[in-house]
C-alpha cells in the first residue's frame, strides 16, 4: 500500500510544512516521493491544479491519500465529493485528519459527506435567498442597481483630455484608481458623444 499526503497552501508567504507534520504525527508514514505540496488559491478546482492533476496520473488502486483539512483537497463540499468518489472509483482511498482520519470512501465517510454537502447547498440557497430579499428591498426603497459611475463627469472629461495628450491607459487607472477597462469604457462613451454631436452639427448646417 502506498501513502501520498496533499498539502496545499494559498499563497507563497505560506508553508507546507505543518500539514506535512500532521499527517506524519496522525501515524501515516509517508515517503518524501510521495508528499505532494502546491501552492495555488482554494477557489481553483481540484482538477485544476498543477500538481494534484500529476498526482492524479500517479495514483493506482490500493493507494492512500491524505490530507489534513477537506478545504485542502477541494474548493467546496460539491468539489471535494467529486474528488473522493472518482478517487474511489479507481480504489483510491481518502483519509482526512480534520475529520478524525476517517477514510472518505468508507460508509461513514460517505455518510459524513453527505451531511457536509447538504449543509452546503442550504448555505448556497440560504445566501441566495438572502441577496434576493436584499435587493429586493434595496429596489422597493427607490435604491438604483447596477454599475456605478467609476468616475465623476468632470473626472471623465480630464481622462479624455489626458489620453488626447498622449497618456498611456495603465498610468491612467492607477491615477483615478479604477481598471483599465472602466478607462476605456470612459473613452468610447466620450468618442460616442462627439461623434453624435457632430452629425447633429452637420444636419443642422445642410437645414
Amino acid at each position: 500500500m502506498r501513502v501520498f499526503a496533499y498539502c496545499r497552501v494559498s499563497t507563497a508567504d505560506q508553508a507546507t510544512a505543518n500539514q506535512v507534520a500532521e499527517i506524519r504525527s496522525a501515524g501515516f508514514q509517508i515517503d518524501e516521493r510521495r508528499v505532494i505540496e502546491e501552492t495555488v488559491s482554494g477557489s481553483v478546482p481540484a482538477r485544476e491544479r498543477k500538481e494534484f492533476a500529476r498526482l492524479l496520473d500517479r495514483l493506482e488502486p490500493g493507494d492512500v491519500l491524505v490530507v489534513t483539512k477537506l478545504d485542502r483537497l477541494g474548493r467546496n463540499a460539491m468539489d471535494v465529493r467529486s474528488v473522493v468518489e472518482a478517487l474511489a472509483a479507481i480504489g483510491v482511498r481518502t483519509h482526512c485528519l480534520a475529520l478524525g482520519g476517517v477514510d472518505l470512501t468508507s460508509a461513514a465517510g460517505r455518510m459524513t459527506m453527505s451531511v457536509i454537502a447538504a449543509v452546503a447547498e442550504f448555505e448556497r440557497d440560504l445566501l441566495i435567498e438572502r441577496t434576493q430579499a436584499g435587493l429586493s428591498r434595496a429596489k422597493a426603497s427607490g435604491v438604483k442597481l447596477g454599475r456605478r459611475a467609476s468616475l465623476s463627469a468632470s473626472e471623465q472629461k480630464e481622462v479624455v483630455r489626458l489620453l488626447g495628450e498622449g497618456a498611456s491607459l495603465g498610468a491612467l487607472a492607477k491615477s483615478y484608481g479604477v481598471s483599465k477597462s472602466a478607462i476605456q469604457r470612459i473613452a468610447a462613451k466620450r468618442l460616442a458623444l462627439a461623434s453624435a454631436d457632430v452629425s447633429r452639427s452637420a444636419a443642422s448646417a445642410s437645414v
